[in-house]
């Protein structure tokens, strides 16, 4: 038997894709569903440089190097030192370490000293206004947006978005619809939106946006992750399929 005949084995401390392992033992958030929805769903066409705002694990850069073309470059940028390291050992390990670049760095400074624009901008951001205090100061930093308000993390992607871009990210609905208004404001348009549901009778919890500096048409639609036997639905399935191990 070959290794490629062989069952994957399932790893702990981390998560087991079809294509890699993405440990996150040292990272304040962990792999979850709405990084996964959102590295599945962010559009790819004509994409030739890549951006990752708070990289974490690596998740999301490890998942557009999949799915991009090979001459694809990715930068993922993470404050947290920790997390930067993992980033970069996820990426060596993974089969495309030529295609990303993990950077341990604040975002404004980094975007201020960057020499590219990019086609598409990701980012799974910290997005709660700061309340209960947490654990750690690296999930502080993760989960409010203390570190990272919304309002510097779009004038970063908008300083580093090329005119036909797309600036996408995951945000819980409600959220959402504020961080929207926002980014209208300061003269984003909004090109695309996926409401996440856990069920079709359920409301929306989460919300995928994407931005662009460049108006046209907008598109909508919604999409439930399970069906009324809590299976995946075959739309997420269909969107994840490439990445979770078992489906």
């Amino acid at each position: 038997m070959t290794m490629s005949d062989s069952k994957p084995t399932l790893r702990r401390n981390g998560f087991t894709f079809k294509k890699f392992f993405v440990a996150h033992d040292r990272c304040a958030m962990k792999v979850g569903t709405d990084g996964i929805l959102l590295g599945a769903w962010a559009p790819i066409a004509h994409v030739t440089r890549v951006l990752d705002i708070g990289t974490g694990s690596g998740l999301l850069a490890l998942m557009l190097a999949q799915r991009t073309e090979a001459s694809t470059h990715i930068d993922a940028v993470e404050l947290d030192e920790n997390a930067a390291e993992q980033a970069r050992e996820n990426v060596a390990q993974s089969p495309w370490p030529q295609k990303i670049t993990v950077h341990t760095a604040d975002i404004q400074s980094w975007v201020a000293s960057a020499n590219s624009r990019y086609d598409l901008i990701v980012s799974n951001p910290p997005y709660y206004q700061q309340g209960v205090e947490c654990a750690t100061p690296q999930r502080e930093q993760a989960r409010y947006t203390t570190s990272l308000d919304h309002q510097t993390l779009l004038t970063c992607a908008a300083d580093a978005i090329t005119e036909e871009g797309f600036f996408c990210v995951v945000l819980p609905e409600n959220i959402g619809q504020s961080f929207t208004e926002q980014a209208l404001s300061m003269g984003w348009h909004l090109r695309l939106r996926t409401d996440i549901a856990e069920y079709d009778t359920r409301p929306p919890h989460r919300v995928l946006l994407a931005f662009s500096p460049k108006n046209g048409e907008g598109f909508s639609d919604r999409l439930a992750i399970r069906g009324p036997e809590q299976q995946y639905s075959e739309a997420y399935t269909a969107l994840t399929q490439a990445f979770y191990l078992f489906m």
